[in-house]
């Protein structure tokens, strides 16, 4: 049986790729990847070369039957998402799934994560977090999910498009203005910026802006106990 190594990948800043990682790049046979040109980038700067096969998000069902195919030739893979961790509102489940139910051994590789990155930066003192991801883009279905889990304790963790920060942030204030969020935009690259306060002065805040840039991440507090 062959190895799939699944390698967390920077979320921006290049020098938080692990010494784990750059060493299993270098010594697997195959990386496959979300997007060939993007991790190619990545390679380049570390001065990596090796062969490059794609498993795109919309079409993942063909990457991963490539990714075992490699796999039962005898061949070490590595899988790589565009930016973090596979498998995290990424790309890479599928993949691993196949590969374990053909008996092919599954290492992670951990490291970089939006997720983990802004619960460590929010400063809130919630006891558990529920990771939401990417909401539906219907706004119907949004405001219905946003509305469940604000009702539970545990606080929960969006990961939200320029597009659409402010409409989440309108829901999320429509419910409870005063609910303590923290919203992480650009993190660890160069315009990085965290966000803290009640979610109808976060709302205000970035509403008040000409243009939104960037990719964000937010986390809501969970309802407090009466």
């Amino acid at each position: 049986m062959s190895t799939l190594y699944i390698i967390a990948t920077p979320i921006g800043n290049l020098g938080d790729i692990t010494l784990r990682a750059l060493e299993t790049l270098k010594s697997v046979d195959v990386i496959a990847c979300e997007d060939t040109r993007h991790t190619l980038k990545l390679l380049t700067h570390f001065e990596i070369r090796k062969t490059l096969v794609s498993c795109y998000a919309y079409d993942e069902e063909r990457g991963s039957a490539r990714i075992v195919s490699l796999l039962d030739e005898g061949k070490t893979v590595a899988y790589a998402s565009d930016a973090g961790t596979p498998g995290l509102s990424d790309p890479g489940a599928m993949a691993v799934r196949q590969a374990a139910a053909k008996g092919h051994v599954i290492v992670p590789i951990p490291g970089p994560s939006a997720f983990a990155s802004l619960v460590s930066a929010a400063g809130l003192t919630d006891k558990a977090v529920t990771f939401e991801g990417f909401l539906s883009p219907k706004p119907g279905r949004r405001r219905s999910r946003v509305a469940e889990l604000m009702e539970r304790e545990e606080a929960a963790l969006f990961y939200e498009s320029p597009h659409r920060v402010v409409k989440l942030l309108g829901d999320i204030a429509g419910i409870d203005p005063d609910r303590t969020v923290c919203v992480g935009r650009e993190m660890t690259k160069l315009h990085e910026e965290f966000l803290r306060g009640k979610a109808g002065e976060i709302l205000a805040t970035l509403s008040a802006r000409p243009e939104l840039k960037g990719e964000f991440s937010v986390v809501v507090s969970g309802k407090k106990k009466v």
